[in-house]
């Protein structure tokens, strides 16, 4: 017995000394992957994904013994820096959109130089450990080369032994993996729009190798699936379930003839709202256009990697983003069912205003496609640099020159159409300079030794994440306020419905909201999650608090009585089209949404990672975790069934992108 563990302990031994480099690169590759699923899931205690990271690992590393022992370094230092870089771009990515990167994505990578402030501010010194291993395994190699290591190796290896044993053990480790995997779990990974599940399942790197072999489906999509995802297609839309909630209501024709612009507010959330330092309203314009207009105030964007563009999408189609990539950049050429096409039809002249340029998401191709016929980008306005912030002309200036191109626009067609982009309120929000000043004091109180209350005042916003964007959202509201101003002053513009809506969240993380939550004025900390001091802001509630506002408003004093007060429906972006489609006497028989008047109480808001939310819950399908909304009683049911639905809708609607299924389809009139 002490021989045959002698043996063992040997042969580990000469094992280690004989594949040092081998194991460097293993340690040092799987070392990364680990930290990435802690330092941003706070992901460890599953063996799975480590044992999947492992396995790809080995598998790739495997081959490096095909080649001679001094040059296999240099195949090793190749997967590692693969590695480092795959790990590298989640991380940011994930700080950015919540989800992990796709290769669908990299046509988007153009946009990067244009929010490359944003890029830096989100970057980490956490992060260096991803691109320190590779450094690591260059010094390893270079002490190995200084010895005698690689006349030693180049003389007892065994190469295609040592290549076999090392692959056999990788493939082990995967097949171990997908051992444990559920239907569910295939399932997710197959259609990838739960991203952050599939990395705790399955570990980052067979993630990113799934992800290559999914974005790669559809370029062949009359190979693969097509005939499925028509008959999906065909049977969801001919469905009792779809055709439920189309009765007409009170609103129905409400906008009959009526003129519609869509104002695109960059990053405008619902909490800025009710914010107020020193009596002084954060969104004191904002707050008196929905005092004027139809508030809806609990209404959610269901963007992914698109962001605003994914915005745009959804609001004209009624479809959900794709799931790979971005609907502009990699299926803007498809056919869609737009409002513009819609009312295109109806001789409404259509197009959409940005102050930026026409190539930025790739507008000046998808916007024709989505059936804008006018594109009046940057170049068309008169400025100069001092009158840029960010990406572009700044918000105040873009709404005094777009106003005039609007009343242009109505002196020569009857009806239109269009989209006003502004762009001011664009992270890093750090142009402080020129969004002129605000003050962010803020009172607060204390109690002193002798139990006497004390009023102090502090300005620890000020440089903080949030401090910036609230400043930055209050030069958007003083725009918004000359708008507002420009249209009323204006003979034009009576028969015409503004519908403003916050198009996203600002991408601040929980951390960075809760500063305004759960500031210890004593210490200049937060307060711990646990503190009975702390606010209760937790995950849930950072979820929930990105809603962003939507507000129809007009300058018609007899439309406005129609359509006035508050919504208090759930309604996602989605749902934006059929309930306009409907106030206009129209419809879209492919739309994946619902006019809210007409749903109401029982709409469900899907988002692209496959979480919902209706008016009794919000659910996380990472997690499986849920919070209930005014403390309501749900049957066993009730989750399950609209998870599934909610599946099945993001499955269609990904279909109908990918696929392009709404070739020949047309709007129509109701």
């Amino acid at each position: 017995m002490k021989k045959s563990l002698s043996s063992i302990y040997k042969k580990i031994i000469e094992y280690i000394l004989t594949n040092r480099l081998f194991l460097s690169y293993v340690i040092l590759s799987i070392i990364g992957t680990v930290f990435l699923r802690i330092n941003i899931l706070s992901s460890y205690k599953s063996p799975l994904p480590l044992f999947a990271d492992l396995g790809i690992i080995l598998i790739f590393g495997s081959l490096g013994y095909f080649i001679k022992s001094k040059n296999q370094f240099k195949y090793w230092f190749t997967l590692m820096c693969i590695f480092s870089l795959t790990e590298i771009v989640n991380a940011v990515y994930y700080v950015f959109f919540t989800s992990f990167a796709s290769f669908g994505d990299l046509a988007s990578l153009a946009q990067v130089e244009t929010v490359g402030g944003s890029v830096w501010e989100k970057l980490r010194i956490s992060y260096l450990i991803y691109a320190i291993n590779p450094i690591i395994f260059y010094f390893i190699h270079k002490k190995l080369l200084s010895s005698a290591y690689y006349n030693l190796i180049e003389k007892i290896e065994k190469s295609k032994k040592m290549a076999l044993h090392t692959f056999e053990i990788g493939f082990l480790l995967i097949i171990l993996t997908f051992s444990f995997a559920t239907k569910k779990d295939y399932s997710r990974l197959t259609k990838l729009w739960n991203r952050e599940y599939i990395v705790k399942r399955f570990g980052i790197l067979l993630y990113q190798g799934n992800d290559l072999i999914q974005s790669l489906r559809p370029r062949f999509s009359s190979l693969f699936g097509y005939e499925d995802a028509k008959k999906q297609f065909d049977d969801y839309f001919s469905s009792e379930e779809r055709n439920k909630y189309t009765n007409k209501n009170k609103y129905t024709k409400i906008l009959e003839g009526k003129n519609i612009v869509y104002v695109h507010m960059e990053s405008i959330q619902n909490f800025l709202l009710d914010l107020e330092f020193e009596n002084e309203q954060a969104m004191p314009n904002l707050n008196k256009i929905i005092d004027e207009g139809m508030f809806f105030s609990n209404f959610y964007p269901e963007v992914s990697t698109g962001t605003s563009a994914d915005t745009e999408f959804t609001s004209l189609t009624s479809l959900m983003p794709a799931l790979s990539g971005t609907v502009f950049v990699g299926y803007y050429n498809r056919n869609y069912i737009t409002l513009p096409k819609i009312l295109s039809e109806h001789n409404y002249h259509t197009f959409s205003m940005h102050g930026n340029y026409s190539s930025m998401w790739n507008r000046n191709k998808a916007h024709p496609f989505l059936g804008y016929k006018e594109l009046i980008f940057r170049d068309q306005y008169v400025f100069t640099d001092d009158d840029v912030i960010n990406l572009g002309i700044n918000d105040r200036l873009f709404f005094k020159q777009s106003v005039e191109k609007l009343e242009e626009i109505e002196q020569n067609n009857t009806n239109y159409m269009g989209t006003i982009i502004t762009l001011s309120n664009h992270s890093p929000f750090t142009f402080k300079d020129k969004y002129g000043y605000f003050d962010l004091t803020t009172r607060y109180e204390i109690i002193k030794n002798n139990g006497e209350k004390e009023i102090r005042y502090s300005n620890y916003l000020d440089n903080t994440a949030v401090g910036n964007f609230i400043r930055s959202a209050h030069y958007a509201d003083t725009a918004l306020g000359d708008f507002i101003k420009y249209i009323n002053d204006s003979e034009y513009f009576n028969d015409t419905l503004f519908v403003f809506y916050g198009d996203h969240d600002s991408k601040l993380s929980r951390k960075e909201m809760n500063y305004l939550y759960n500031y210890n004025h004593e210490t200049g900390s937060i307060y711990d999650d646990n503190d009975i001091r702390h606010s209760g802001y937790d995950q849930f509630s950072h979820e929930l608090n990105k809603k962003t506002p939507l507000i129809f408003w007009t300058k018609n004093q007899n439309l406005r009585k129609k359509l006035k007060g508050e919504v208090k429906y759930y309604m996602g972006m989605i749902d934006l089209q059929p309930t306009l489609l409907n106030m206009l006497g129209l419809k879209n028989e492919y739309a994946l949404g619902h006019d809210i008047f007409s749903i109401k109480n029982n709409n469900v808001i899907p988002f692209p990672n496959g979480n919902f939310l209706t008016k009794v819950l919000y659910y996380n399908n990472s997690t499986g975790m849920f919070k209930i909304n005014n403390n309501s009683i749900i049957d066993d049911n009730y989750i399950k069934i609209r998870r599934e639905n909610v599946e099945k809708l993001l499955e269609v609607s990904n279909s109908i992108i990918v696929y392009d299924l709404l070739k020949d389809k047309k709007g129509s009139h109701e």
